[in-house]
C-alpha cells in the first residue's frame, strides 16, 4: 500500500498516527466504492494529497494544528452560521468584507454564502448549475477576492463554509462540453442512457424532485447520443461517481479551494451521488462511502476543514452520512427538528417535535447538527413521513399555504406526497399579514430561533431573519426568477432595517436584539458546563416543548408553543433553583409560568 508523505519537511519522518488512521480510512472507503480498482484510485488520490499538502500555506497548516490539538472544538456552543446569497446580501465578495463588522455584531462565526462559483449563463437554479469549480461568478468577484475574504475571516476567528455542488455540473461545464464534442473520457463523467426502454426502466423507481417545473430524471441530448441523467433541471447533468475519475476530480476541487482558505464545504445533494437500478437512487451505501472518503482525504491534507452534508431526508437516511465504519461528514442539517418545529407551532402541540428530537439524539459522538429555522429551500413536509401520519403532513402543508396565521405558499411535490412550503420565516409566522397580531407573530419567530440556539450543534441564521425580513413577491415580475417559487424566500437584504435610527419597538429592531441575545447565551453555555445532546422531556400540557442537555450541568429548555400562558411542573431532575440563561433572572424551585410563546433556558445553580 502506498505511503503518503505528510506536510512535514522531512519525507522520511514517520507519519503521525492521525494521518495514518486517515490514510487507512480513505483506503477502506475507496474499497467500498471501487472494489478491485480501489488500489489504483488510492494511489492517484495520494498524489493529489501530496501536492495539496505541499502547497498548503503556513497559516492554514497552523489552523489545522490548532483544531487537531482541540478535537472537540466543533462541539462548542455558539458556532453560529449565517447563510446568504452574496449578490442579495452585499453585491460582491468585497461588499461582504465590508459587512463583517455587522456579522460579528451578531456573533457570527461561520459565513455560508450560497453558490458563488461560476454558473452557467441565464437560468442556473440559483447558482447550483456550476460551469467552473475553480472560478467565482464574475459579477461577485474573482478567486483573489475569495482568498481575501477567507483571510479576513481567519483574522477575525471566523470561517468560510462554501457550497460545492458535487452531484452535477452545468451542461456548459468544460467536462460536459468535451463530452458533447465526442471525447469518450468526459462522456464517461456523466450518465448517458442510449435507449428509451432503459430510461423507462430507471424511471420506474425514481422520484421526481421538481415534477411541475422539471418532470422526469433524464434529458435527451443529440450530441451525447442518448438521454443524460438530470435529477434536477435539464441543464444540470448528474456526475457518474462509478467512474473514479469523477471522484478524483471532485477531491482535487476541494483541495484547491481548501488551499484558498475555505474552511468548510457544504456537499450539495449528497444523497444522489450513486445510481442503482430498482431503487430511488438516493442514500445508497456508496454515497455514504464517497462522503467518508472525502472526509478521510481532507483529514490528510487539510484536517481543519469541515464537511456539511446537505441531506434533506428521513433521520435513518441522514445518520449514515455521519459515518458507518469510518467517520463521514462533520455536520448535517437537522431537517427533522426544523420541520417538526413548524408543525408543532401550527398545532400548538410539542408531540412531533419530541419525536424528531429523539431521532436526532441518536447522532454519533463526533457528529454535530446544523440547526435552522429556514433556508433557501422549501420546507419539505414529506421528510417527516416516518414520524407523522399523512393527515398530519397534509394539515401542516395546508396550514402554511396561507391558512392559519401563515403567509406561506405551497410548492411542488412528487405524486403521493404533500406540497412543500415556501416563505421567509417572518411570513410563515404571520408577521405583517393583515389580521394577524404582530406581537404574537414576532413572539413565534423569536421562539423558533431561541429554541434552535439551545440545541446541541451549530445554529444557523438565514439572511434577513435577524431583522424579520418578509417575502419577496417581486420575483414574479422578474423573467429570470418568476418560474421558481423558492425565490419568494430569497429577498434582497434590507439594510435600512439594520440602522440604529429605528424605533425600539419596530419588529426588525426587536428581532435583531433578540438574535444577538440568543447568540451570546449560546456561547455562554460552554462556560456554564452545559454539554451533550438535546433529549426530549415529556411535559404537560402538550403545548410545552421541553428538552434537556444530557451531560454536564443540568439544563432544561422550555418553549410554550401556544398562544396561551401555561404553568409547567418540571420533573425532579430539573426542578431545583437556577437561572434563566436567556434573561439572567433567577428561577426558584417548583413550577414555572410560561407566557404565550415564551422560551426559558433553565440552568441549575452550582
Amino acid at each position: 500500500m502506498r505511503r503518503l508523505n505528510t506536510m512535514i519537511e522531512d519525507p522520511d519522518k514517520p507519519m503521525e498516527p492521525e494521518t495514518d488512521s486517515a490514510r487507512n480510512a480513505l483506503s477502506h472507503s475507496l474499497e467500498r466504492i471501487y472494489r478491485e480498482a480501489a488500489p489504483e484510485v488510492f494511489s492517484r488520490a495520494c498524489d493529489l494529497l501530496d501536492r495539496a499538502t505541499q502547497q498548503r500555506s503556513t497559516d492554514l497548516k497552523a489552523l489545522d494544528r490548532n483544531r487537531a490539538e482541540n478535537p472537540r472544538w466543533i462541539e462548542q456552543s455558539g458556532n453560529t452560521v449565517y447563510a446568504f446569497y452574496v449578490d442579495r446580501f452585499a453585491g460582491t465578495l468585497d461588499g461582504v468584507i465590508d459587512k463583517l463588522d455587522y456579522l460579528q455584531s451578531l456573533g457570527i462565526r461561520w459565513l455560508h454564502p450560497l453558490p458563488l462559483l461560476k454558473a452557467r449563463p441565464g437560468e442556473s437554479d440559483g447558482g447550483f448549475a456550476v460551469a467552473d469549480y475553480r472560478a467565482v461568478e464574475p459579477e461577485l468577484g474573482d478567486m483573489a477576492d475569495l482568498e481575501r475574504l477567507s483571510s479576513e475571516l481567519r483574522a477575525r476567528n471566523m470561517g468560510l463554509l462554501l457550497d460545492i455542488v458535487c452531484n452535477h455540473t452545468a451542461r456548459e461545464h468544460a467536462w460536459a462540453e468535451r463530452a458533447r464534442h465526442g471525447d469518450p473520457k468526459y462522456r464517461a463523467y456523466y450518465h448517458v442512457i442510449e435507449t428509451k426502454a432503459e430510461v423507462d426502466a430507471w424511471e420506474a423507481s425514481l422520484i421526481d424532485v421538481f415534477p411541475d417545473t422539471a418532470p422526469g430524471n433524464f434529458t435527451y441530448d443529440a450530441a451525447m447520443g442518448g438521454w443524460v441523467w438530470t435529477t434536477f433541471y435539464p441543464f444540470q447533468w448528474d456526475l457518474n461517481y462509478a467512474n473514479p475519475d469523477v471522484f478524483l476530480e471532485m477531491l482535487d476541487v476541494l483541495l484547491f479551494l481548501a488551499n484558498k482558505g475555505v474552511q468548510g464545504f457544504r456537499l450539495d445533494s449528497a444523497p444522489f451521488l450513486w445510481k442503482r437500478m430498482g431503487t430511488t437512487c438516493r442514500n445508497q451505501p456508496e454515497a455514504y462511502a464517497i462522503v467518508a472518503a472525502l472526509r478521510a482525504a481532507l483529514d490528510i491534507a487539510a484536517p481543519g476543514v469541515v464537511l456539511l452534508t446537505e441531506a434533506i431526508e428521513s433521520p435513518e437516511d441522514v445518520m449514515p452520512f455521519f459515518g458507518t465504519d469510518s467517520r463521514g461528514c462533520d455536520l448535517a442539517y437537522n431537517n427533522g427538528v426544523m420541520t417538526a418545529l413548524w408543525g408543532g407551532l401550527a398545532d400548538q402541540d410539542a408531540t412531533i417535535v419530541r419525536k424528531a428530537l429523539a431521532a436526532s439524539a441518536e447522532r454519533p459522538d463526533h457528529a454535530v447538527w446544523l440547526n435552522y429555522v429556514r433556508c433557501h429551500d422549501d420546507v419539505i413536509w414529506n421528510a417527516l413521513a416516518g414520524q407523522a401520519s399523512p393527515d398530519d403532513l397534509a394539515r401542516w402543508s395546508n396550514f402554511y399555504d396561507g391558512n392559519g396565521f401563515s403567509d406561506g405558499q405551497r410548492f411542488q411535490t412528487a405524486p403521493g406526497g404533500v406540497p412543500s412550503t415556501n416563505g421567509m420565516a417572518a411570513a410563515l409566522v404571520g408577521l405583517g399579514r393583515p389580521g394577524i397580531d404582530e406581537g404574537a407573530a414576532l413572539a413565534r419567530l423569536k421562539l423558533l430561533y431561541a429554541t434552535i440556539h439551545a440545541l446541541d450543534g451549530w445554529p444557523l441564521i438565514y439572511m434577513g431573519d435577524e431583522i424579520a425580513l418578509g417575502n419577496d413577491q417581486g420575483y414574479l415580475s422578474d423573467p429570470a426568477r418568476r418560474n421558481e417559487g423558492r425565490w419568494l424566500h430569497r429577498p434582497a437584504m434590507d439594510w435600512d432595517q439594520t440602522r440604529s435610527s429605528r424605533a425600539a419597538d419596530a419588529p426588525s429592531e426587536q428581532m435583531l436584539k433578540a438574535m444577538r441575545r440568543y447568540g451570546e447565551a449560546a456561547r455562554a453555555l460552554d462556560g456554564l458546563g452545559v454539554r451533550g445532546r438535546a433529549v426530549p422531556v415529556v411535559l404537560a400540557p402538550s403545548a410545552i416543548l421541553g428538552f434537556a442537555r444530557d451531560a454536564g450541568r443540568p439544563f432544561l429548555c422550555l418553549a410554550n408553543l401556544s398562544a396561551d400562558p401555561h404553568i409547567v411542573d418540571r420533573p425532579e431532575r430539573w426542578n431545583g433553583p437556577g437561572r434563566d440563561v436567556l434573561s439572567g433572572r433567577e428561577v426558584a424551585s417548583g413550577p414555572v409560568v410560561l407566557s404565550p410563546y415564551e422560551v426559558l433556558w433553565w440552568a441549575a445553580d452550582r
